[in-house]
């Protein structure tokens, strides 16, 4: 299992826990932030309304998890690790991911969560498949999650119309290696 203690899932630089609604505030400045936002295909601004929503219809039903990314040490909370729309018939899932706090990108902290949250998909919750979307020009990103252990499966070229271009997307996946 995943999860070592008390619900923290363990990592060598980090750790991650379940997010709380203490969180919000974080959550909805990074979201906000020009250093996360941009790369997320819904570019609305964030609200407080739509994160309670969100933890409310996905979080609390179990159609989604969601984690606080912490720094040993400080416990000072940089980011966050997310799981949605779980399709039960089909066993996967969706998995995002950002680091809301600027300075910590560029440190291979990226691809430790992506490792943790696929250790967690995978040993806790067996989860078939894990996919995720990342536009196609970012290269940073594209690579933490192959480092993690997603692989690409495909280019999708002028997938989804964001601020009026339409942008390519790769398709990453990770197959449960546990599973037959």
């Amino acid at each position: 299992m995943s999860v070592l203690e008390n619900g923290k899932i363990l990592g060598e630089k980090v750790y991650l826990r379940p997010i709380t609604l203490e969180d919000t505030d974080n959550i909805i400045k990074w979201r906000n932030s020009e250093n996360v936002r941009p790369y997320f295909i819904y570019q609305k601004p964030f609200t407080r309304e739509g994160h309670l929503e969100w933890l409310r219809t996905m979080i609390d039903t179990k159609k989604g998890y969601q984690f606080i990314v912490c720094e040993y040490g400080t416990d000072r909370p940089i980011g966050c690790t997310y799981l949605r729309d779980f399709e039960e018939e089909h066993n996967k899932i969706e998995y995002g991911m950002f680091l809301g706090e600027k300075s910590e990108a560029g440190k291979g902290i990226s691809s430790e969560i992506v490792k943790l949250t696929l250790d967690f998909c995978f040993e806790d919750l067996n989860i078939h498949k894990v996919f995720c979307r990342i536009f196609a020009d970012n290269v940073p990103s594209i690579k933490g999650c192959e480092r993690g252990g997603f692989r690409r499966e495909a280019y999708l070229e002028d997938e989804v119309f964001v601020n009026g271009t339409y942008r390519d997307m790769v398709l990453l996946a990770a197959i449960n290696p546990h599973k037959n």
